[in-house]
């Protein structure tokens, strides 16, 4: 890959770990980014927020492991088969990547149940939409709707090989219907059949309990000592970069 130009943030609170302190890289906004290096960059354990690709760069803590599922080997645990067979009806509708009121409305629900400390909360639709959205990558939602109503959307990146999972967002009152749980499986579902390898998920980290979630879909490979390798999940000291 070729030498990209990197910006490094000033220390700042880190927004998973009491306590600690966070840095993080950011390519600088002058490189132009596309798919393709995305694709790559992806693979060397950045991230998207907006136009904003990032990964944590902290001198004294390694905890944020980026993880990806490669697709063709997923097995479903008995639970998420029991996940799939209660969304037995639930039917989806893949759309472009552009604002729409009800998406919307029901993000600002489920960040006011769900993470209403946090400053999302109050986003305005702009702020909605540039978080979740860029103007170089090809994004998509997918509405997933219960009983005729909206009960969630997914917002995935399509990359060469993978999908990427950015954010996903749900009505409370479907909480029963694990729709968190049932996108991340459509997701899989989904890329097993574009024929695609991996779906990258983000960051896991195990002390978080926001983000050790992703331990539950197996087998899960994390970015670790600059090469990916299988998370050893019963014993988490051992994943964190040296």
């Amino acid at each position: 890959m070729a030498s990209i130009p990197l910006l490094i943030t000033a220390q700042h609170p880190c927004s998973y770990l009491d306590g600690k302190q966070a840095q993080t890289a950011f390519v600088s906004p002058s490189f132009e980014l596309n798919t393709a290096v995305y694709s790559q960059l992806i693979a060397h354990g950045f991230r998207r927020s907006g136009d904003d690709v990032y990964r944590p760069q902290c001198a004294q803590c390694s905890q944020c492991v980026p993880v990806r599922l490669p697709v063709a080997q997923f097995k479903p645990s008995r639970n998420q088969k029991r996940c799939l067979q209660k969304n037995r009806q639930t039917t989806v509708i893949i759309k472009p990547a552009a604002f729409e009121q009800a998406h919307y409305d029901l993000y600002l629900r489920y960040q006011n149940r769900r993470h209403a400390e946090g400053s999302m909360a109050d986003s305005s639709p702009d702020e909605y939409i540039k978080f979740l959205t860029s103007s170089w990558c090809t994004t998509q939602f997918v509405e997933f709707f219960c009983a005729g109503e909206l009960a969630a959307v997914a917002i995935i990146d399509r990359l060469y090989n993978a999908l990427s999972a950015v954010y996903t967002f749900f009505d409370p009152k479907f909480s029963s219907n694990s729709p968190g749980v049932y996108a991340v499986l459509w997701q899989i579902q989904y890329a097993q059949e574009q024929g695609l390898d991996w779906l990258y998920l983000g960051f896991w980290i195990a002390d978080c309990q926001k983000m050790n979630y992703k331990d539950q879909y197996q087998p899960l490979q994390g970015f670790i000592n600059q090469q990916w390798d299988f998370l050893n999940i019963g014993n988490p000291a051992e994943n964190i970069n040296g």
